[in-house]
């Protein structure tokens, strides 16, 4: 059985509109015996939120269980990894809710991680708020490395510019968790007990998610829907495994 690991924004749909044979293509997949998987960067919503953002949008048959988050990713290799579990936060709901279903305290004392997901109404004031416990000994963990975010009216902010404002005030780098990096990958893998020969990553973003087969080792769809198209691979001598202009291009 083969995995498809499919991204988000840009990929299923932009913004507030599915993209053309979304609904078609996750349809194929589970017809022929596959499997799909959602793996986004973005680390803001909880899987019940995913889910009613892909339903208000006019998916079917979504299910919680079916997506993977940079937030999810970043709780679950800290924890692996580190036996300390007290954390602060910068960032929403989603972050919120994989922190404390990885066993994690939020607290602002003896504070161990200071986690730094997307907060569109992050300030100044808390930005430095935080900053007093990386100062103070606690480790950066940011969720994604993503520059800038794609808007109707041309790009925003992205959380790896926000986590490069923090390793610059803090003089510490942070962990790199979220696509194109393999942490996301190795625990999105370890939490469905996945083979990783068994999955395809299918995007439209050659610097996430094209860059991360080329970063682990599997298989990698670039759909031309969203960010980058086809005259991007040779400009960003990145690979994919196959490119496709439209979801009935890809064959199960």
């Amino acid at each position: 059985m083969k995995t498809f690991f499919i991204d988000l924004d840009g990929t299923m749909y932009h913004g507030s509109i599915m993209m053309d044979g979304a609904q078609e293509f996750l349809d194929r997949i589970k017809a022929s015996g596959n499997r799909y998987v959602f793996l986004t960067n973005n680390a803001t919503r909880t899987l019940q939120q995913n889910r009613e953002h892909m339903e208000a949008i006019g998916f079917r048959g979504i299910k919680d269980e079916d997506f993977f988050t940079s937030s999810m990713g970043a709780a679950m290799h800290i924890a692996q990894n580190y036996k300390e579990r007290n954390a602060f936060m910068i960032g929403r709901d989603g972050l919120r809710e994989a922190l404390l279903d990885n066993g994690f305290t939020m607290t602002e004392k003896d504070v161990d991680f200071v986690f730094v997901g997307l907060d569109k109404e992050g300030t100044y004031e808390e930005y430095s708020y935080a900053l007093k416990f990386l100062l103070n000994g606690a480790k950066l963990v940011g969720t994604n490395s993503d520059r800038r975010l794609a808007t109707s009216d041309g790009y925003a902010i992205g959380n790896g510019s926000v986590v490069a404002l923090f390793e610059y005030a803090s003089e510490q780098e942070s962990e790199k968790i979220g696509k194109p990096y393999a942490p996301i990958l190795n625990q999105a893998l370890r939490h469905f007990q996945i083979d990783k020969a068994d999955v395809i990553m299918v995007g439209d973003n050659l610097e996430t998610d094209i860059a991360l087969g080329e970063n682990t080792g599997i298989e990698t769809i670039l759909i031309t829907c969203g960010v980058h198209k086809r005259e991007d691979v040779q400009k960003l001598k990145i690979e994919p495994t196959y490119i496709v202009d439209a979801f009935d291009q890809i064959k199960m």
